[in-house]
């Protein structure tokens, strides 16, 4: 949202209040468990940018890499394997760009 700059700012506003504040800080889940759920539902809508800031989420809330592959071969069985496929390669990006953060 950030590109949006001042155009985009209500709506990043909007999404920060009621995504972020309302549903992601209920009680009745764990943000991991979130996060999962998150990244099956962004896979499944070909939603590759909100899924590449979701695996960085998910991976901050917790999730390990192991974790979320079990959700993209979950992902290939319920959203098919073109969107496991394009997922995959996103989810192995942002992991391996994790890894050189910490490492560096």
């Amino acid at each position: 949202m950030e590109a949006a700059g001042d155009f985009g700012a209500p709506l990043q506003t909007l999404v920060n209040a009621v995504a972020y504040g309302d549903i992601w800080s209920r009680p009745g889940l764990p943000l991991k468990i979130r996060s999962l759920a998150a990244l099956a539902m962004t896979a499944a809508l070909n939603r590759p940018d909100e899924f590449r800031v979701h695996t960085r989420g998910a991976l901050a809330n917790g999730c390990t890499p192991d974790e979320i592959r079990e959700i993209l071969l979950m992902i290939a069985i319920y959203a098919g394997i073109p969107a496991a496929n394009d997922v995959h390669r996103i989810a192995h990006e942002v992991i391996l760009e994790r890894e050189r953060e910490q490492k560096g």
